[in-house]
């Protein structure tokens, strides 16, 4: 057979298969199907090689070509013979607009109803259905996204803004393909739920595939599906759009979003009526399976496009090398979210990086947390060991792990690539776990709980050996030491998942590399290593579980003596961390050099580039325990600029990126040698040095942190002396209370709130918190200076049964100890209290009435509380701001509330501040 009659066979089968009746002009009959190709339809003095009809109208041509013909010049050809089938039906509502050029192995296709159209690849024809559906479109697909509104939400952080905003407009330029480069913890799937939802609801995305390698990936964004709020409807994304988890072999088609792993869904293509469920427990690329690409042929239940839209999710693995035939399967576009691109990762999505935030550039804006490293070096680990001739070992089967004595014949000399795989010395687990366990005090200074620690162990033999010394080494029991692998037995992983991340229960997990990468755990703060890593995208992965910044309430409530995650700590027990696998380094690369060193070599310009890093890294530290007034300090002497602005500024002035182009501008090449960016690198450096110029802000700076550190001394040794109360500390609280008895008896009559809590308690009603604020302001002026901190003290130790412990301290307080100062009540209770008790009585009220709440209404009417306590308001205005925009905002109170939501607002208010 002719290699063109080849092609034609091969085209006639897929024409066949995506459901065109094929037929000879001659035999024409438009009447037979919805989708007719006609092969050998004449226009003029040349004939189409198909020409396709949907409805009896024509829509198309099909030009044929051999194998290995190339097919970007053939447009042209396609272009004349829809032009001539127009002419040929003059009666047709549109001029045909769809061609396929095709050699039966390679197929392009074009669509003229899209704006500046171009042919782009796909694996075989689309369905007479999908084709007559976008004939019905007002407008295709590609048209709609270009008029997608402006993103203006309000609940996304800048880097997640950005992303979504440079995507859209790369969907906008017709690119196909686009590759989303988001730190650990940045919010990579909120971001895509996002953008999924701008997609739906502005561009008409008829299904989004959302595509993970893991299974407990799928579950985790099934959940972030769950979770989000509609930033401008305020309902959930499941409320508004079904989501399916596939766990099963069909695809709901009705479904807006699927999330799937890809081995489902290349089962599912394959018309595979089953699926083992354990294929999605682990990614093929970190157990290193042969990468050689999966023939996929078409399945006529799956037409191509399925999907407009294929998010891929930590698309760093090369799924595309062992799993690209599904990817090509479907036209649509490809949308790859990772951490950590390789340079395949970059070139498979076109070198089109819409969003390129670091790690780096996460720390400086607060969204990650830098670490530190601890090395544990053992004899064994670094040089491996012997086994003399004659003792008697046991040797263990690696399956069923029986164990049987024998001598040894002759001496065994084993490296230490070869620990805990050929040869597993028991002792050299125990004193790495020994040294940990007793280093911990040392690593976590002040901590008397374990913190949440992750174990990476080199297989599943290994991660027992290491869960079982665990146990015995910090003498506890099972529920404190758990391994999760693809072989754990008894409690599905997900489960142990769930526990570590949300219980105080198990402390340690140990894995191999279930959950190396994309598993969500925000109270981690120590991995230790106990395997190594060569491959730089995997350790960025592993180490990236740690990174998460997580609510300082939130980490208490699994680590209870943990005050806040400022960092994490990696245990390096294998010198992972000293291979030159490129970027593994802590920012904190100048660990000798203390905050003050650093500020001063920076304003002399004598530092460089580590000293810039350390820098930027120990600002970024310091800015997450500094509160809105130290943080207003330091913007006051700063220029205006904020911490995380000077840590971008500092990262800007040493990223190699920068200088390379910063060198091509000075020097007028594409090609900067090696010393012209040298060159511009010190420059960088220097000019970046420039802000640290001020010594008042360096010295604001160091007075900052002085405030927020203590030293902790554990050499000297105290003795008591005597308890008790003092006459000099009597005699200090009689003068405050003094004090502020003399500034009410002088403001009674100046300032409002003192006038409403003096003398005129039915205004209540009429207070602000500015009034509190202005109260607030005043006493802390000379000849007062005053806080209500020292207030509720003084009052504490002389009136001790009258006043209640105050753990909250709000500034509404104020209203509390006014009223308790002159004598209108009898007992100082925190503000706050006296709200909540008045709240509990008025919803006891209200459901004994017959006014029933929901759960979700009851969590408002809390926040709504919770407001008036500390800001003695509730407004609209104030359902725009955190908590409330978080929850859904004003819209989402009008929708829970109805039109009494204003009424409810005021009756609450008046309950709540009422005397």
């Amino acid at each position: 057979m002719e290699p063109e009659a080849q092609a034609r066979k091969k085209i006639d089968q897929m024409l066949s298969k995506s459901g065109w009746i094929i037929q000879d002009y001659g035999d024409l009959n438009l009447g037979t199907g919805k989708g007719i190709a006609v092969r050998e339809y004449p226009l003029g003095k040349d004939n189409a090689d198909y020409a396709l009809f949907i409805d009896r109208n024509p829509v198309g041509v099909v030009e044929a070509k051999r194998a290995g013909h190339t097919l970007s010049g053939v447009t042209e050809q396609s272009e004349k013979y829809l032009t001539g089938l127009y002419e040929k039906f003059p009666n047709s509502p549109r001029k045909p607009p769809f061609s396929y050029e095709t050699t039966g192995i390679e197929t392009l296709f074009a669509d003229r109803r899209e704006p500046n159209y171009r042919s782009r690849h796909v694996f075989t024809f689309h369905t007479p259905e999908e084709l007559s559906s976008w004939l019905r479109e007002e407008k295709s697909l590609r048209t709609r996204l270009k008029e997608i509104p402006p993103l203006n939400y309000q609940n996304l952080w800048d880097c997640q803004k950005q992303a979504v905003r440079n995507l859209e407009e790369s969907f906008a330029a017709n690119r196909p393909r686009a590759l989303i480069q988001m730190a650990t913890g940045s919010g990579k799937t909120f971001t895509a739920v996002t953008f999924a939802y701008r997609l739906i609801k502005h561009a008409g995305a008829k299904r989004i595939l959302f595509l993970v390698d893991r299974g407990n990936l799928s579950r985790q964004a099934y959940r972030e599906f769950q979770q989000y709020v509609t930033p401008d409807d305020g309902r959930k994304f499941t409320e508004l759009y079904n989501v399916q988890q596939l766990q099963s072999q069909t695809i709901d088609p009705v479904a807006k979003v699927v999330i799937s792993t890809v081995q489902r869904m290349y089962s599912i293509l394959q018309g595979e009526p089953e699926f083992d469920e354990t294929k999605e427990e682990f990614s093929e690329f970190e157990k290193r399976i042969s990468e050689e690409p999966l023939d996929v042929e078409y399945n006529q239940n799956i037409p191509i496009n399925e999907f407009d839209f294929i998010v891929i999710d930590e698309c760093h693995r090369s799924i595309y090398n062992r799993w690209k035939q599904v990817l090509d399967y479907f036209d649509s576009f490809l949308i790859g979210l990772t951490a950590t691109p390789s340079k395949h990762t970059i070139g498979f999505f076109n070198n089109n990086q819409v969003m390129a935030y670091t790690h780096e550039r996460a720390i400086a804006d607060g969204v990650n947390v830098g670490y530190h490293v601890y090395r544990i070096r053992t004899g064994i680990t670094e040089e491996g060991g012997l086994l003399p001739a004659g003792e008697i070992i046991e040797k263990r089967d690696r399956l069923t792990r029986i164990e049987q004595a024998e001598k040894l014949d002759e001496d065994v000399v084993f490296a230490p690539n070869q620990l805990d795989r050929d040869v597993v010395v028991k002792d050299q687990i125990r004193l790495v776990i020994r040294t940990f366990r007793d280093k911990l005090s040392e690593i976590f200074p002040n901590r008397t709980v374990v913190p949440k620690t992750l174990v990476f162990a080199k297989d599943d033999s290994h991660a027992e050996d290491i869960t079982e010394i665990m146990r015995e080494e910090f003498h506890e029991g099972n529920d404190f030491c758990k391994k999760i692998t693809y072989k754990t037995t008894g409690e599905k992983p997900e489960d142990i998942i769930a526990s570590f991340r949300n219980s105080t229960y198990p402390r340690i997990a140990v894995t191999v590399d279930m959950i190396a990468t994309g598993t969500d755990i925000r109270p981690l703060e120590c991995i230790l290593f106990m395997r190594d890593v060569r491959s730089k995208l995997y350790f960025d992965q592993m180490k990236g579980r740690g990174t998460r910044t997580i609510k300082p309430d939130d980490l208490m409530s699994v680590t209870p003596d943990a005050k806040s995650k400022d960092h994490f700590v990696i245990v390096d027990a294998v010198g992972v961390c000293e291979h030159a696998m490129s970027d593994t380094h802590s920012l904190n690369r100048n660990l000798g050099a203390s905050f003050e060193q650093l500020l001063q070599a920076t304003a002399e310009g004598r530092a460089g580039a580590d000293e810039i890093e350390s820098l930027a890294y120990r600002l970024s530290r310091l800015d997450r325990k500094l509160d809105k007034k130290e943080k207003e300090e330091i913007i006051k002497v700063s220029g205006g600029l904020t911490i995380p602005q000077l840590v971008n500024k500092l990262l800007d002035g040493i990223d190699s990126d920068n200088q390379v182009t910063l060198a091509k501008q000075k020097f007028k090449t594409d090609e900067p040698t090696k010393q012209q960016i040298d060159q511009v690198a010190k420059e960088s450096i220097l000019e970046v040095s420039k802000l640290f110029d001020s010594a008042k802000m360096r010295q604001t700076i160091l007075d900052v942190k002085k405030r927020n550190e203590q030293i902790i001394d554990r050499i000297s040794i105290d003795k008591l002396i005597d308890a008790g109360f003092v006459k000099e500390a009597k005699e200090h609280s009689e003068k405050v209370v003094e004090n502020f008895k003399e500034f009410i008896e002088k403001n009674k009559d100046e300032l409002l709130a003192l006038q409403i809590l003096y003398s005129k308690p039915y205004k209540i009603r009429e207070l602000t918190f500015n009034d509190i604020k202005e109260i607030a302001s005043k006493i802390e002026t000379p000849p007062y200076n005053l806080t209500p901190e020292d207030l509720w003290s003084a009052y504490q130790q002389l009136e001790k049964s009258k006043v209640k412990d105050n753990p909250r301290k709000t500034l509404t307080d104020l209203i509390s100890i006014i009223r308790f100062a002159v004598g209108k009540e009898e007992i100082l209770t925190p503000f706050d209290e006296k709200v909540t008790q008045k709240f509990e009585k008025w919803l006891m009220e209200q459901e004994k009435s017959g006014r029933k709440f929901t759960l979700e209404q009851k969590e408002w009417l809390v926040m709504i509380k919770d407001q008036i306590a500390t800001s003695i308001t509730a407004s609209l205005e104030d359902m725009d701001d955190i908590p409330f925009s978080q929850k859904g905002g004003r819209i989402k109170l009008y929708k829970l509330f109805g039109d009494d939501y204003e009424k409810l607002l005021q009756e609450l208010h008046e309950v709540l501040i009422s005397i």
